[in-house]
């Protein structure tokens, strides 16, 4: 692994003063793809997700933090004072990007909103995050995840039927806007290079993020006025598409077409179900999901994981065992595609990461750089701004960095 920034986005320079989950993880994409990303921490601690142990590798590196920051370099200043904030504006000046998730509002108050900041640099992209945009009747609400799939829909589909609603397992509207902030950034610097515009502003909300994602779910309820309810692993506009009890475990069957619900009614020796009435037509299995769950609950119960998955994959069916997220990384597919990746920290030893999804002909997103310490390179980037070592000294001594 090399620790120089190369891929799509090299030489292109992003400033990321946002904390937690989705900005971080935005950070990290763009970071992936060659971006040099400086993350903006505060000198008292950092980002929060630093402290959120345990789980941790060795005695200090979170395992939260650490999946969301690798191939980024970290500096502290502190915003709360004049001279850091003077400092993050020749940042900016300097840099394609700045990505930020203050509270409404704040960034205006330290003069480092869009406006102030693109006066030195027109072509300055700046990303906010927030829970619910820049504007309209919630802006300035705080926001966590938890509540975003609450409010935003998510639980009421997400569970088993008659049971409480569950959050997803991972924190999907935070995941989600930093996908949406990742893409919109590389759009405006799309339009900046080919269209010969200046920067702009991308305003990214969780809570939008999250309605965008329910897509079907959505529009399911547009078409029929009645809004989807948990329907457990079943989906609503097929069947069977769901999970099913074996002897020994849990399988998933996808039947998305006619010519699969054949095979699958070979598979199990019910050629007959082919020609039954009652599903004979994918409208029809899902009128009569219930029944039809039965018999295959029937048909899979003395079987063992591994009998119902050869069987199935032998006659071409969709198939496949629920497993744990180690069990999950345990796949040889991991290891051919690059999606468990492997850096050296300075103190805590070898840190096992998950990779990235965007694979190039020429280019493998890998994990260039570990997680960094915190501060770890202040004065190199302070540095290549052009402060000299009196200047960096002199913001040492003041508590700005």
């Amino acid at each position: 692994m090399s620790d120089d920034p190369t891929g799509p986005l090299d030489g292109v320079t992003v400033l990321d003063a946002s904390r937690v989950l989705a900005g971080p993880f935005c950070g990290m994409q763009l970071g992936d793809l060659g971006a040099d990303v400086i993350k903006v921490e505060r000198p008292d601690g950092g980002d929060q997700t630093r402290h959120w142990t345990p789980p941790a590798f060795g005695d200090e590196v979170a395992s939260y933090y650490a999946s969301i920051n690798r191939n980024k370099r970290s500096i502290t200043l502190n915003l709360t004072t004049e001279a850091g904030r003077e400092t993050f504006r020749d940042l900016a000046a300097e840099a394609d990007v700045v990505l930020e998730n203050f509270r409404v509002g704040k960034a205006a108050e330290w003069d480092l909103d869009y406006e102030t900041l693109s006066e030195r640099n027109p072509g300055l992209v700046f990303c906010s995050i927030t829970g619910y945009g820049q504007y309209g009747p919630k802006a300035e609400r705080p926001a966590y995840d938890l509540m975003m799939q609450a409010e935003g829909g998510m639980m009421s589909i997400t569970g088993e039927e008659g049971r409480p609603p569950v959050r997803v397992g991972v924190a999907v509207a935070d995941l989600a806007a930093g996908m949406y902030a990742t893409q919109s950034i590389l759009a405006a610097l799309f339009r900046r290079e080919f269209a010969d515009e200046g920067g702009d502003r991308v305003d990214i909300a969780l809570f939008d993020a999250l309605l965008g994602w329910l897509t079907y779910m959505a529009t399911d309820g547009f078409a029929s006025g009645e809004a989807p309810e948990r329907m457990g692993s079943r989906h609503p506009n097929i069947a069977p598409y769901q999970a099913f009890e074996a002897a020994d475990g849990y399988v998933v069957v996808a039947c998305a077409s006619q010519a699969i619900w054949h095979r699958l009614c070979q598979s199990i020796d019910r050629p007959d179900l082919v020609d039954d009435p009652r599903f004979e037509t994918n409208e029809r299995r899902v009128d009569n999901r219930d029944e039809l769950e039965s018999i295959l609950t029937d048909a899979f119960a003395d079987e063992t994981v591994d009998e119902v998955v050869d069987l199935l994959r032998t006659n071409d069916v969709p198939v496949g065992r629920i497993r744990d997220v180690l069990e999950a990384f345990d796949d040889p597919q991991v290891e051919a595609r690059g999606m468990r990746q492997r850096v050296s920290h300075p103190t805590a030893g070898e840190l096992e990461l998950p990779g990235s999804p965007m694979q190039f002909g020429e280019y493998a997103a890998t994990a260039r750089r570990h997680p960094p310490l915190l501060g770890e390179h202040t004065e190199a980037v302070l540095s290549e701004l052009g402060y000299s070592d009196e200047e960096i000294e002199r913001l040492q001594e003041e508590g700005a960095v």
